[in-house]
């Protein structure tokens, strides 16, 4: 088993907390160029789409495409936007040969703990420039192990289209009937089951516009929540 870092915007984050997102989508990098073993769609070069991912356009031919969150039996580790307690303190860098600020995490020592963005948290923030320590907000990029408080077991991996997202899978994504609890509209198009319409427009505010029609392949991740 392996436990591999994974970031969630604070909308999943709260899907997740409500027990309503149970599914992932991300897209494969780079893009297949073929597959090996399996049948079903086929690729413009006549392959199958099923089966391994192959990338034939750069380096070594054939190279397989593994999926970076794990297989069946791993386990994630979500990252999340969050609130530390510390200070910023300017130390010289010997790769850049200047002074950089850096963050100095005092949480635990303080005998506090880890605030999260995704819960609501109103803090009276601190700045870099700021003598004494205070709470500090922190990207997900940042979220050291400890401040993780949401681990999930990796029970199915699968490779398909952006668009073959069905009702299901988008309701299982967190959307559908928690499209409100998660803080999302529906997007409005009436050729579009709302689930679906709904999870394309919180794909194209994270993607950009069009990002959806593109269709690319992306990695389908399925996930059952480990108990606090």
């Amino acid at each position: 088993m392996k436990e591999r870092p994974i970031l969630f915007s604070g909308p999943m984050v709260r899907a997740l907390l409500a027990g309503i997102k149970t599914q992932t989508r991300r897209v494969v990098k780079p893009q297949p160029t073929r597959f090996t073993g399996g049948s079903g769609e086929q690729m413009p070069d006549g392959s199958p789409a099923s089966g391994t991912p192959i990338d034939d356009s750069a380096g070594p031919p054939g190279r397989v495409i593994a999926c970076p969150y794990g297989v069946p039996g791993d386990r994630l580790r979500v990252r999340e936007t969050f609130f530390a307690y510390g200070r910023w303190e300017a130390r010289h860098s010997e790769t850049l040969q200047r002074a950089e600020w850096r963050f100095v995490d005092m949480t635990i020592e303080s005998g506090r703990t880890y605030r999260y963005a995704a819960s609501g948290n109103d803090l009276a923030l601190s700045t870099r420039h700021d003598a004494e320590p205070g709470w500090h907000k922190r990207s997900a990029l940042f979220m050291p192990r400890l401040a993780s408080r949401i681990l999930l077991d990796v029970v199915d991996v699968r490779i398909e289209r952006l668009n073959d997202c069905s009702e299901r899978d988008a309701v299982a994504e967190g959307i559908g009937v928690g499209a409100e609890r998660v803080g999302h509209k529906a997007a409005a198009d009436a050729t579009e089951a709302p689930a679906v319409a709904a999870y394309r427009g919180i794909w194209e505010s994270i993607n950009g516009v069009g990002s959806w029609a593109a269709n690319p392949w992306v990695w389908v991740v399925e996930f059952r929540q480990r108990a606090p």
